[in-house]
């Protein structure tokens, strides 16, 4: 994130004639402010401009902004730039997701001008906070797309392991098609979407079997099986043993070998 003397907003909204007042309350600032209309613009320009702070819309056609947040927190030099929701969509469920995914704030259209001001200008100044203390030493490292959606479908996946997953719904949330976030899975892993998730999932499962006391059919849906037998089975194909001998050993203090 660029900190300047003139703080530089990016809005991001498929139909900006809809808060024309916002925008010009924003501009009345003397405020730099940028514009983009679809999520992939968006996405460059966030990734071009490093903006102070952006505002973002949820309900945009092809890539919605719940998956364009989830893009932007994978870039290193934006994921430090605050995010606040700026939309129509205002359902309880919509408003969790937005904070859930990162957004600072969120924010209805239909607010007073003098409102989103307010709110801009609080979180301006907790960012030029943020911006005065070290980051993470891969900030200034470019990476490529094809790695941004990768990481922000991993960590979607880690973070939903106990629900069921269709290729399509994953694609969606992280602004890409299936087919196009399959070739990404195999070249960087090796291997398809759903192979990593059986994978994250039994990881999961390892942690929880050493990290807590829970049962095995607690775990079970903790991490996406439909049931204990069928954790246990998966779990002794991929390491060899028992869930219930393996919680044995790490009791034990034996030396567990982990699956490559």
């Amino acid at each position: 994130m660029s900190v300047s003397v003139s703080p530089h907003v990016l809005v991001i909204d498929d139909v900006p004639e809809d808060i024309r007042s916002l925008l010009q309350a924003l501009r009345a600032q003397q405020w730099r402010v940028s514009l983009a209309t679809t999520g992939e613009q968006g996405y460059q320009r966030a990734q071009s401009l490093e903006p102070d702070l952006i505002l973002l819309d949820v309900r945009m056609p092809d890539m919605d902004g719940f998956a364009l947040c989830r893009l932007l927190q994978e870039l290193p030099r934006v994921r430090h730039t605050p995010i606040l929701f700026l939309t129509s969509a205002n359902a309880p469920t919509e408003r969790l997701e937005g904070l859930s995914h990162g957004g600072v704030d969120y924010i209805l259209k239909t607010c007073d001008p003098a409102e989103l001001i307010a709110r801009v200008k609080i979180h301006l100044r907790l960012a030029e906070r943020t911006a005065a203390t070290p980051q993470d030493e891969q900030d200034g490292t470019a990476v490529t797309h094809d790695e941004v959606v990768l990481r922000a479908a991993m960590r979607l996946i880690s973070g939903r392991l106990a629900e069921p997953f269709t290729l399509e719904q994953i694609a969606a949330d992280v602004g890409t098609y299936e087919k196009r976030l399959s070739a990404i899975f195999r070249q960087r892993l090796g291997m398809t979407v759903f192979a990593w998730i059986r994978e994250e999932r039994l990881r999961k499962g390892r942690a929880l079997l050493v990290e807590t006391t829970l049962g095995m059919q607690d775990i079970a849906e903790q991490v996406g099986f439909r049931s204990a037998s069928n954790f246990t089975t998966a779990f002794r194909e991929r390491v060899g043993v028992t869930p219930s001998q393996y919680r044995q050993a790490a009791q034990q203090g034996a030396a567990l070998t982990e699956p490559p």
